[in-house]
Parts: structure tokens; sequence; C-alpha cells
């Protein structure tokens, strides 16, 4: 499923626009063949004196500049992507696997993703598919519709970056991968689970559950290290019977709630505000007061948890910053620059009432 998204336009319509015509002034964009025939010279010519290639008198290319100068000529995108074999599209790769509290990150990073791209004269070209499809993928570079790709979620076994590193083309990912040539952009969500969980372990906490999602993401496997990272720098066995993935689904959360509770915790620790939405309204439904009797703490912020009472201790990412800072090395790739392979960005960890 492909979709193109192009910069919205702004047409001023009002008696004081800029935009609006003068009466009696018709606005026309020339094109190269009118230069051609204002000038007496070839369409080539002046398609010679544009791009700075093939033959072409100084004398001749500088009254081309000039003129397209004084009647502010600006070449089509189509033209110019001719003619530097550019096509001004990247290709944006999200996956199918998603639940709807995904929706805002992705969202963020788009907008970063659009708001670069389009100040480079880009357009985006949206496709969503499952992680583990690429045809969708080898259809666009067959069709060589773009000039770079961003993959906005990495996989452990990751075929969409697999297949990016044995092409030419430049890619980025938003998230940590092994694929060959990949360019990363990343949070740093080892260290900030790291911190989170040194937080709570310093509070002499020690029954510290932990549930997460999709095992296979990148981002699940970098939680899961800075939560284990924790208990080792505080002298301390990994709890891994505490730690219970691929708790996505609302049933199989439900029947594994049941269970720790029973047990007697100290702390849920949430990898994702979706899963700690649902406990939280566990708790509330079986009149588990929070922080009194269970404290709960999410290892990513949005605005699910933003309402919540009491306020819930997180860590929070800058999606948009990501989205940006992905576009931009990739635009960077694209003009032939050599930028940073890595870029970890940081977090702010938000205290909240719900781990006093």
């Amino acid at each position: 499923m492909c979709y193109a998204l192009r910069r919205p336009s702004l047409t001023c319509c009002g008696p004081d626009s800029p935009s609006r015509p003068r009466e009696g002034r018709v606005l026309k964009n020339i094109t190269i063949a009118d230069v051609a025939e204002a000038l007496g010279v070839s369409k080539t010519t002046v398609s010679r004196a544009i791009s700075g290639k093939g033959r072409i008198g100084k004398e001749t290319r500088e009254r081309v500049l000039a003129y397209i100068e004084e009647n502010n000529y600006k070449p089509s995108i189509i033209a110019k992507g001719l003619a530097q074999s550019k096509t001004y599209n990247i290709g944006v790769m999200m996956p199918t696997e998603y639940h709807i509290a995904d929706l805002p990150f992705f969202q963020s990073c788009l907008f970063g993703i659009q708001e670069v791209a389009a100040g480079e004269n880009y357009d985006i070209l949206l496709s969503i598919s499952p992680p583990g499809d690429t045809e969708q993928l080898k259809r666009i570079l067959s069709n060589r519709k773009v000039d770079g790709v961003i993959l906005m979620r990495t996989f452990v076994k990751d075929l969409q970056a697999e297949l990016l590193g044995e092409t030419e083309i430049p890619f980025v990912t938003i998230g940590t991968t092994d694929a060959q040539g990949a360019l990363q952009v990343d949070s740093d969500h080892k260290n900030a689970c790291r911190e989170l969980t040194a937080y709570l372990l310093n509070k002499n906490l020690r029954k510290l559950v932990l549930v997460g999602g999709d095992k296979r993401h990148v981002v699940t496997q970098k939680r899961l290290q800075g939560y284990r990272e924790a208990f080792l720098e505080c002298g301390l066995p990994v709890p891994d019977n505490l730690v219970f993935l691929n708790m996505e689904q609302p049933d199989v959360l439900e029947q594994k709630l049941e269970q720790i509770l029973a047990q007697g915790v100290e702390v849920i620790l949430c990898m994702d505000d979706m899963l700690c939405g649902r406990v939280l309204k566990k708790l509330r439904t079986k009149k588990i007061p929070v922080p009194q009797q269970v404290k709960v703490a999410s290892f990513y912020h949005s605005t699910i948890l933003e309402q919540n009472v009491p306020s819930v201790t997180s860590l929070s990412f800058d999606g948009k910053e990501l989205g940006q800072t992905a576009c931009r090395r990739l635009m960077e790739q694209i003009e032939g620059k050599t930028p940073e392979r890595v870029t970890i960005l940081g977090y702010e960890l938000v205290l909240g009432d719900s781990t006093e």
C-alpha cells in the first residue's frame, strides 16, 4: 500500500495578498522554450547553461543566466530531476504491525521527515507493508521511484534493511540495525531504560516486573538490555523470571497480570505507553491503589499517559526530532556527502507520582 505525500501549497486570495496579480497584469511561468526563443538560442543551450554541463560559450551562458534571473525562471522539479537523474522523491517504509498507540509516534516522525524533505523540494512516497514483506520495496526500487529510503522501524531479522544493504541506494533506519551500509538514527533507549530502572532500584525496590511487546523489534531488545544492565550495575542478579515479552495482545496481558499480582510485586515496568495504560486499567478494576500498593512506570511517554491520575513516571523521546534527523542524514547521503553512520538522540526522565 503506497501513498504519495506532497507538500501542501498555500494560496492567498485576499485583496492584499502578494501572490494576487495586479489588475491588468498576467503572471506566467516561463519555460526553457520561452527562454530559448527570447534569446534566439536552442533549448539544449539553455539547458546546458542552467546545469553547467556540456559545451557552451562563457558569454552565451552568462546571457542565459542573466535572462532567467531577470525573469524569475525556475526549472520544474520534473525537468530538473530528469537532468540530474533524480526523482525528488524519498520512500518511507512504515510497518503494518503497529497498534493504535503507536500512531502518535509515527505521526511525529512523519511530520519531521516531511518538514525537512519539503525544505529540499522532495516529496514522500509512503509505503505500509508487513516487516517480512519486501515486494513493495522491490517494486519501488526496480521502478526507480525514489532517491533514498527511510525505514521507520527496525527488526532483529530485518529483510527490508538487508535488501537495501544489497543495493547502492541511500537509506536510513529509525532504529538500530546490523544491515550493511545503513545510516542509523535512534533514541538512546538502552541508557534511558537503564536510568529509570536504576532509579527504582535505588529506592530499595527489588521486585520489578517488566512487561514488553514484540521481541522481534530491536527497540524491545534495547529496552530489555537497559533493564538488565541496571541490575548488574547495582550488583544485583537479573530477575529474568520477572520479564514477560510478547504481551501486546490484551487477553495475553490480562492473564499474565493475574499471575503477577497474585505473586505480589512492588513495581510493574511497562515497555511502552499502550501496555502501561492497560496495566493501570487492570489495577483500577481490581481496586489496587497506585503507588501505595503497586508502583507503575513506563519506558515510553505519550499523550495516552498525560491525563492519568496519578501522573506516570516515564521516559520521553522526541519523535519529530527523530524524523528530522533521519531525513537530514538521508539528504546528506543523496548529495554525495558522508554523514555520521550512527546518530543517537537524547531523552528525558519524567518523574511522576506513580512511583512515589
